[in-house]
C-alpha cells in the first residue's frame, strides 16, 4: 500500500515538474516568425508578435504584445494593438514533433482604429484578400498570376474586451466604443462562419450583431457577405459624434433589424424607436416615442442608398417615408419625402416640444387632424425640412383667445371662452437647426375670423409673427369698447354700430409658444379703420362725411384705450 502511494506521489511530482519545466525545454519562440509571416500574408498587413511562452495547463502560447499595421493610405499608426495574445495549440504535436497546429486565437484588450476617408472608404477594406494579393504579386513578379491569398483558419477567433475608435482622415475628432467582444467560430478567410459581436455604446447603449459572415471578399473586405440580426438599445444619438451637438438633435435609439449584405448591396429591414426625440435647438425632449418600420437598400460601392416606402408612427398617427441617402462625404446626406394624412392632433401633442413648440400652460390639443407634405434634405447634422402643413377642425382646450387678444376681441365683439376652435390652419414652413419659419400662415378661427401672416420661432422658442385678423363680427356693436371709437367716424343710419364685418386688424405675436403675447399694431389699425370708415361714411351723407373727417390722431387715441396702451 505504501509502495503504491509512493509511486502515485512520484508520478504527481514528475507531472508537476513536467508542467513547470517542459515549457522551458520547448523552444516555442522559434514559431514566432512563422506566425507573423502567415498572419501578415493572410491579412495583407505587417503583423508583429511579442516573445512567445507556453502554458501546458491552458494549452496555449502567449505573447505580451500584438500589432497589426494599417493601410498606409490611411494612417502610419497601427490598425490594431493588444497587450496580450493567446494562441491555442495542439500540445502533443508540439511536444513530440515540434509542429504548430493552431486551434484558436484570443486577442485580449485590443484597441482598433477605424478610419474612413473623404470617399467613405474604410481602412479595413484592404484587410485580407486585396492587400495580400498585392503583396504576393510583388513577390512573384515572374508568374503570370499571383496565387490565392494565404488562408487563416482557426476553430475559434476571439476579440475580448476591446475598444474601437472611429474617425475620419480629415478630422482629428474620434468616437470611442468600449467593451467590444467578438467571437467567430470555425473562422476562415475563405469560407462562411458564425459570428457574434457585442459592444457598449456611448452613454450606456448596447450593440449586438449575431449571424454569419464570409468568405472575406478578396477585393474589398467591406464587401464581405453578412447575414445577421442587429440589436441596438438606448443609443444616445447626441453622443455618437455623427450629429453636430450645436444642432440640438438628440434622442435614444432602439433598433431591431435584419441585415443581408452580398455582392456589394446591403438590405436592411426592421423597426427603430426614438425616445426623448429632439429635432431643433431650443426644443425639449418629446414625451412620446417615434417608431419607424423601415426597409433600405444600400450600394456599398457607391456609398448611396434608398429608403424604400416606410412608416413613421407617433401613437396612432402615421406618416409615410421614402427617399435617398448618401454617405460618400464626411456626413450622411439625405433627401427624404414625408407624407402625412389625417394624423390625430391629440396623439402629436406630446411630440411638439421636439420641434420647439410648447403649448401654453394648462392647454391641450383635444381634437383635429394634421396633414403634412414635407421634404427633409441635407446633412443629418444640419437637416432642413420644408413643405406644407395643415391642422383641420382643431380644438386647443384651455386657451382663452379672447383674454389673450383683449383689444382685438373688443373690436370684434368676441367674448372670452375657455377653448379655441380652429376650423383650418395652413402654412408653408421651413425648419432648420436654428429655428422654424412659417410663411403664408392662414387660420380660420370662427370666434375671430381669418388670421393671416408669417413669422418665426427661433432656437430659444421665441415668437416673432406679424399677423392680421380679418374680423367676422360687426365693428362697433353697441356695448363694446369700439363704440367709443365709432363716434370718431360717424354713425350708420338708424343708429347702428358702424361698418360691418371685414375690418382688418394688424397685430404681432411675440413671447414664446408657451406664453404668447398678442400685441396690436395701433398705427396700422388706425390707418386701416380710418380708410374703412371713410368708405362707410361715403354712403351716410354730408354729416357723416363731416364726422369721418376728424383728425386721425383722435382715432389713434381712442384705439389706444381699447388696448390699454397709453398714447403720447
Amino acid at each position: 500500500m505504501n509502495r503504491t502511494l509512493r509511486i502515485v506521489a512520484i508520478a504527481v511530482i514528475v507531472f508537476i515538474v513536467f508542467l513547470v519545466v517542459a515549457p522551458f525545454l520547448i523552444p516555442v519562440d522559434k514559431f514566432r516568425p512563422a506566425i507573423e509571416e502567415k498572419a501578415s500574408q493572410a491579412l495583407g498587413r505587417q503583423v508583429q508578435v511579442g516573445s512567445l511562452s507556453l502554458s501546458l495547463i491552458t494549452g496555449s502560447l502567449s505573447a505580451e504584445n500584438l500589432s497589426i499595421g494599417d493601410d498606409p493610405k490611411f494612417s502610419s499608426s497601427p490598425f490594431l494593438t493588444a497587450k496580450s495574445l493567446k494562441v491555442g495549440v495542439e500540445i502533443l504535436p508540439l511536444i513530440f514533433s515540434k509542429t504548430l497546429k493552431v486551434t484558436d486565437i484570443t486577442i485580449e484588450n485590443p484597441e482598433v482604429l477605424l478610419l474612413h476617408n473623404a470617399a467613405s472608404q474604410w481602412n479595413y477594406s484592404t484587410l485580407g484578400g486585396a492587400a495580400a494579393k498585392s503583396q504576393q504579386a510583388q513577390a512573384v513578379k515572374t508568374s503570370q498570376s499571383a496565387a490565392a491569398p494565404a488562408d487563416l483558419s482557426v476553430e475559434k477567433f476571439t476579440l475580448k474586451d476591446g475598444r474601437i475608435t472611429v474617425g475620419s482622415t480629415a478630422n482629428q475628432k474620434r468616437n470611442t466604443y468600449d467593451h467590444l467582444n467578438a467571437v467567430a467560430e470555425n473562422f476562415s478567410m475563405t469560407s462562411k462562419f458564425p459570428v457574434t459581436v457585442t459592444a457598449e455604446l456611448p452613454a450606456g447603449g448596447k450593440f449586438k450583431l449575431d449571424g454569419t459572415a464570409g468568405p472575406i471578399d478578396q477585393t474589398d473586405a467591406s464587401l464581405t457577405s453578412v447575414d445577421a440580426k442587429i440589436e441596438i438599445t438606448s443609443l444616445d444619438l447626441a453622443s455618437t459624434g455623427f450629429l453636430d451637438p450645436s444642432a440640438g438633435l438628440g434622442g435614444l435609439l432602439d433598433l431591431n433589424a435584419n441585415l443581408v449584405s452580398q455582392n456589394g448591396e446591403a438590405e436592411t429591414k426592421g423597426n427603430a424607436k426614438i425616445s426623448k426625440a429632439l429635432f431643433i435647438a431650443g426644443g425639449s425632449s418629446a414625451g412620446v416615442p417615434v417608431t419607424v418600420d423601415f426597409a433600405t437598400k444600400y450600394d456599398l460601392r457607391k456609398n448611396a442608398g434608398v429608403l424604400e416606402p416606410s412608416t413613421l408612427k407617433i401613437g396612432s398617427a402615421a406618416a409615410h417615408l421614402n427617399g435617398t441617402y448618401e454617405t460618400a462625404g464626411e456626413a450622411t446626406v439625405v433627401n427624404i419625402k414625408l407624407d402625412a394624412k389625417d394624423m390625430p392632433a391629440k396623439d402629436l401633442e406630446a411630440f411638439l416640444p421636439a420641434l420647439g413648440i410648447i403649448l401654453p400652460k394648462g392647454t391641450s390639443l383635444q381634437a383635429g387632424t394634421l396633414n403634412a407634405d414635407l421634404n427633409l434634405a441635407g446633412p443629418l447634422s444640419k437637416l432642413i425640412t420644408t413643405g406644407d402643413a395643415g391642422l383641420f377642425n382643431g380644438k386647443l382646450a384651455g386657451f382663452d383667445l379672447g383674454s389673450k387678444m383683449s383689444g382685438i376681441a373688443s373690436l370684434a365683439g368676441i367674448k372670452s371662452g375657455k377653448d379655441l376652435e380652429i376650423e383650418k390652419l395652413t402654412t408653408n414652413l421651413r425648419m432648420a437647426p436654428d429655428g422654424l419659419k412659417a410663411e403664408n400662415f392662414v387660420a380660420v378661427v370662427p370666434a375671430v375670423g381669418n388670421l393671416s401672416g408669417a413669422g418665426t420661432i427661433d432656437s430659444k422658442n421665441n415668437l416673432d409673427f406679424k399677423m392680421a385678423a380679418t374680423l367676422t363680427s360687426t365693428l362697433g356693436d353697441v356695448g363694446s369698447p369700439v363704440s367709443d371709437v365709432g363716434g370718431l367716424f360717424g354713425k350708420a343710419k338708424g343708429g347702428g354700430g358702424g361698418c360691418k364685418s371685414g375690418t382688418t386688424v394688424p397685430f404681432q405675436i411675440q413671447g414664446t409658444t408657451a406664453d404668447p403675447k398678442f400685441i396690436p399694431d395701433v398705427g396700422g389699425l388706425a390707418a386701416g379703420m380710418f380708410k374703412s370708415q371713410l368708405g362707410c361714411a361715403a354712403g351716410l351723407g354730408a354729416s357723416g362725411a363731416k364726422d369721418a373727417g376728424k383728425a386721425p390722431a383722435d382715432a389713434v387715441k381712442g384705439l389706444g384705450g381699447l388696448f390699454k396702451k397709453k398714447q403720447p
